[in-house]
Order: structure tokens, then C-alpha cells, then sequence
């Protein structure tokens, strides 16, 4: 591996802000040239998360920027039942509670009826 992309993984890692600087940059530009709307963007992100079946920490990144960009919680649930015909129950199930998590939602303290 060379190094500059050991000493990459290395700052991802460890939450290096210089290294995060740059991917925070990096998801600038792509915002720019996608030419959508930085609420869009970040629904985007959010459902290309759920359709991979991506880590749970995932979720908190992304959700954190979503929130950022003006996105509600409200809108997140949306998300997940428009994406259930297409990604199928399994994958929102698995989302939902890391998105709760990521939204400050304690699921645990819910009470059902």
C-alpha cells in the first residue's frame, strides 16, 4: 500500500480534521456538480445508504449533515417508506433504528400502545 494512502486510512481513522477537511471538500464539489439542492442531496445519500445495507455509523455521519442541510425528521421517515417497495422490508428495518439513533431518537424509551 503507498503511503500516502495508509497515512489516508490512517486520519479517517482517527478523525484527523486535516484529512476530514479534505473529504469534506471533496463532498463540496460533488454536491456543486450533482446539481442538486443540498436537502436533495443529503435524501440522496441517505438512501444510497439504505440500498447498500452500509455500517451503522454511516447513518450518523450523513443524518448529521442531512439535519444540517434542512432535512426533517419527518422527511427521513418519508425516505424510508418511499424506499420500501424498492429496497424491500429487510433493508429499512435494518436502517431504522440506526437512523433513529443517528436522530437522537432512543428507541428503547418508545412506549407501544
Amino acid at each position: 500500500m503507498a503511503e500516502d494512502t495508509h497515512r489516508s486510512f490512517l486520519g479517517i481513522a482517527r478523525h484527523d480534521p486535516t484529512v476530514l477537511e479534505e473529504l469534506v471538500q471533496a463532498s463540496v464539489e460533488n454536491i456543486e456538480a450533482s446539481g442538486l439542492d443540498a436537502k436533495t442531496y443529503a435524501m440522496v445519500n441517505i438512501a444510497a445508504l439504505i440500498a447498500l445495507d452500509a455500517a451503522p455509523s454511516s447513518y450518523v455521519w450523513q443524518v448529521g449533515l442531512a439535519l444540517e442541510s434542512g432535512v426533517t425528521s419527518e422527511e427521513i421517515l418519508g425516505l424510508l417508506i418511499a424506499l420500501t417497495p424498492t429496497v424491500g422490508n429487510a433493508r429499512i428495518v435494518a436502517a431504522a433504528p440506526e437512523i433513529a439513533l443517528a436522530l437522537g431518537i432512543d428507541l428503547d424509551t418508545i412506549e407501544t400502545g
